[in-house]
């Protein structure tokens, strides 16, 4: 990933935030005939040090776990992100050198995979998954709420999938490179825009401001 030092997010804290809120994450690997992208849900896991892990699952009919043991592997978690409107740059009424660009903020997380196939195991990956992504909910849906002869035929369609992570890196592009007025600028044209993932990314370039 190209990677200017301004828009480089180093903290641990600010990158396992966004893998959380995120967790729908692109899965990259390498196989014999190239290239592959998964999507999956993965859960972050801070344990063991120093980066600790990433946990999902694959239906089982998906090639990609029969090629990707032990091996390197990319998983891409993509936060907010923003078209930007030269207009909202209070330089383009000084000037008129402005141009539009995109904004963006994402984690990307490096180590090899491990295959997890024992029962008990698959069934703690789905249960930690479901409760995470159930939890606040008026009435959560748990995994014993199924029938049992039900879930284990489902369990046994599915394989886990453990990266062991080996790097952490984060992209925060959020208008680093422009002058503080064109910053508030763009987070009043964002904020104008109304939609969730505008507000998402005006709250993140508002941090940068002085």
């Amino acid at each position: 990933m190209y990677l200017p030092a301004q828009f480089e997010e180093t903290r641990s804290e600010v990158l396992q935030a966004l893998m959380r809120e995120h967790p729908f994450a692109t899965l990259v690997t390498a196989s014999a005939d190239g290239i592959v992208a998964n999507h999956i849900p993965m859960e972050y896991d801070p344990e063991p040090a120093p980066f600790g892990r990433l946990v999902g699952h694959v239906a089982r009919a998906n090639p990609v776990w029969r090629e990707v043991a032990e091996h390197e592997a990319l998983a891409i978690f993509q936060g907010p992100q923003a078209y930007i409107s030269p207009a909202w740059y209070p330089s383009k009424q000084e000037h008129g050198k402005v141009v539009p660009t995109w904004n963006y903020a994402v984690v990307h997380v490096r180590g090899p995979l491990r295959i997890i196939e024992e029962p008990q195991q698959l069934r703690a990956i789905v249960e930690k998954l479901t409760n995470h992504h159930e939890a606040g909910r008026p009435q959560p849906w748990q995994v014993t709420d199924a029938p049992p002869d039900y879930i284990e035929p489902m369990l046994k369609a599915i394989v886990g999938i453990e990266m062991s992570i080996t790097k952490i890196v984060g992209k925060w592009k959020v208008s680093q490179n422009r002058s503080a007025d064109d910053r508030v600028g763009v987070i009043s044209g964002l904020t104008a825009q109304g939609d969730s993932n505008a507000r998402a990314m005006a709250g993140l370039i508002k941090e940068t401001l002085p």
